[in-house]
């Protein structure tokens, strides 16, 4: 059974890494401190997740300002359906039986898909100024 949950642990290791180049230094830092300690891990994701949602929210109203009316609404549109679209991800991890890991996982991929869609939004005014 330990075999089991380490191999979906392991699996699990590329999709919360994927924003890792997007994340703070801030947070970085906030990590390296943690000794591994559970709690400060916690809020070292907490706090980072924080400052990416603010990060999304500045990119997502800065796109809205360089996109045409039309592709503005469309993007409300996406952007309404990808919020949906990553609590449902996010809380797939949020196995009840899963224990600490899963509650590590779920906070890790709400902060890094935040992440990856607030740097994926920064660039949109490079495709339609």
């Amino acid at each position: 059974m330990k075999k089991i949950i380490l191999l979906v642990t392991l699996g699990a290791l590329p999709a919360t890494g994927l924003a890792e180049n997007v994340l703070s230094d801030q947070y970085t830092d906030c990590m390296d401190k943690t000794g591994g300690a559970i709690p400060e891990i916690l809020n070292c994701i907490a706090v980072e997740n924080g400052s990416q949602d603010v990060r999304l929210n500045r990119a997502y109203k800065a796109a809205q300002t360089h996109l045409s009316a039309i592709r503005a609404k469309q993007l409300q549109e996406v952007q309404r359906i990808w919020i949906k679209y990553r609590n449902a991800n996010c809380k797939f991890y949020a196995d009840t039986q899963g224990g600490t890991s899963a509650t590590l996982r779920t906070n890790e991929c709400l902060m890094n898909t935040t992440a990856s869609r607030a740097l994926e939004l920064e660039n949109l005014k490079y495709i339609e100024p």
